[in-house]
Formats: structure tokens, sequence, C-alpha cells
């Protein structure tokens, strides 16, 4: 049986610009991320850390440094990265244990704006030696942390001049709003220019009014500076939903007047009447390929630790 014969051609390479670049000099691009953790949202205490590979910062300090602290640890973050406290408002469960991490961490600054400093030390026994490790911002305003630039907004709340963020790392951006009775003309702004989002879904209109609270307290929570409704909140997010969005945290959920389970349920139905596939942000193969991604942060422990591009 005849040998196949193979004839082999040269084909004339031209040179690479790899060609003088060994392997091991070689770097994958870093990929810019946020990371997010929350340790606690709602009326018992509100905190939560954003940052990246290098730096970061809580907003609000509404938790207790002995559970903050160890999670940080745990995550493998170091309290000395940690810059400082950004202030949405003056109510205790944002600011209670702030000067307690102050003790901690001195290193950290607090950046707050001036109306709201002196609503904390107006409201509460607070040290006045928070004034020493006090930025001021102002609203509309953009300032730095390392490599974020934050931007603080007005937000309609019963405190004192209570602002939301809105956080810019590159081309990664996140909008923060932890209590809001009512969709206002900023808010709406800059959370339609985020690709992830941290909002109030406070209460259920049924539960609140079938329940325990004084007529006061109910009045005061459905007022236009007070919390906002699940179906409040659902109907924005719907109306505001496109490609770009990646990430919705429902925070601030009331531990009488709602349930999480009702909150995201509430959320899904309205984003699933508007075309939009929902999923659970565990990372699970049944739910990553969702339009968008929805959880709940709990009330009185850590969330997931998210990493968000």
């Amino acid at each position: 049986m005849p040998r196949l014969r193979i004839n082999t051609i040269n084909i004339d390479r031209q040179p690479s610009l790899f060609d003088d670049l060994e392997m091991k000099d070689y770097k994958v691009p870093e990929v810019p991320a946020i990371h997010f953790i929350s340790f606690g949202s709602g009326s018992s205490g509100n905190c939560s850390y954003i940052g990246n590979d290098k730096e970061g910062f809580l907003v609000d300090a509404g938790v207790a440094p002995d559970k903050v602290i160890p999670e940080l640890k745990r995550r493998g973050i170091s309290l000395s990265s940690v810059r400082g406290v950004l202030v949405t408002h003056d109510h205790g469960d944002h600011i209670r244990y702030i000067y307690k991490l102050l003790k901690k961490a001195p290193h950290m600054a607090v950046y707050v704006t001036p109306k709201a400093l002196g609503g904390i030390l107006r409201r509460h026994t607070i040290s006045s030696r928070i004034r020493d490790y006090h930025r001021p911002i102002y609203i509309e305003t953009p300032f730095k942390i390392g490599s974020f630039e934050i931007t603080p907004f007005q937000t309609l709340h019963d405190g004192t001049d209570n602002v939301g963020f809105f956080i810019a790392l590159g081309d990664l951006t996140m909008a923060v709003a932890t209590d809001l009775g009512s969709i206002t003309d900023r808010v709406d702004y800059y959370m339609r220019l985020a690709k992830h989002i941290v909002i109030e879904s406070n209460y259920d209109a049924e539960m609140l009014q079938k329940g325990s609270y004084p007529q006061y307290l109910k009045a005061r929570i459905v007022a236009p500076n007070g919390h906002l409704d699940n179906e409040v909140t659902a109907s924005f997010l719907a109306s505001i939903y496109t490609p770009a969005l990646s990430h919705i945290f429902l925070c601030h959920l009331s531990n009488e007047n709602n349930e999480p389970q009702l909150a995201l349920n509430t959320v899904t139905r309205a984003l699933t009447a508007a075309g939009v596939t929902v999923g659970d942000a565990s990372g699970s193969l049944e739910t990553r390929n969702a339009d968008v991604q929805l959880y709940a942060l709990p009330r009185f422990e850590p969330s997931l630790y998210f990493t968000l591009k």
C-alpha cells in the first residue's frame, strides 16, 4: 500500500509584537469591581461597606463595631483600608455607633453635611470631638475617597439634610438611598445613572394599616418625607429599568410592617410585567443570566458579599 506523502508549505510569518515578550512578564489587565456588603439594614441599625481591592468606606454607622469589624476581617478587608464613614442623615439607626467606631479606627473621617452634623450633635448624646473627624460634604458637589468619586444628592426624609450617594469607580456606578418618603427628581436622576442600586422598600401598605403602630406613627411613615411603600419602590424600579441596570438591593425593610419575600415578590412582579427577567443574586446557574439581580438586605445579619462589575 503506497504511503501517504504530505507536502509541507513554508509560510512567511510576520514578526509579532509578542516575540520578545516573555509570558512571565505578561499581566492580565485588572477588571475594576465594587465590593459591597451590608452589616444590617432597618430601624435596628444600618451600616454597609463599599470598596475596591485597595480601599473603601462605610455608609452609616448604626451597627456596633463589634459586629462590623470582625465581618470586615472575615472578608479579608483590613480596617486600616476603610477610609471613613459617609452619613446619610442624623437618625439614631444610622449614626448610633459612629463615635465608638472612630475610637477603634481613629484614622477614619466622617463625611457628612454641616447641617446633618449639627443635627447629630443636637439630637444625640455624642461627643463633640466628632468634629475633629469631620470632612464637610455638600449636596450635588462631588468629592473623592481614593479611586471613588462620590456625589451626595438630596432625599426627602424627616431627618436633617438627608442625602443619598451616587458612587462612581471609573465606569462602574452605584446609587444608595436608604431612607426616603418620595421619589424626587434628583433621586430619579441618579438612580437612572446607576448600574447597581440600593433603595428603600420599607413597608407593605396593608400590613402597616392593619398593624399595631399608633396612628401618629403610621402617618409619619406614609408621609412624603417618611418611608417608601413596596409598591412605590416596585413601580419606580420598573419605570427606570434599562439593560445597563445589573443589581437592585432592597434596604431598610420594616420588621413589623414588611417581609423580605413580600418585598421581593412585589418588585419582581412589577419588573416581570415590564418584560424584565429577575434573578436572586445568588450566582446560581438558573438565575445568573437574568436581566437584573434582586436581593433584600437582611435586617440584623450581614448580607452576602458582592463583587459588582
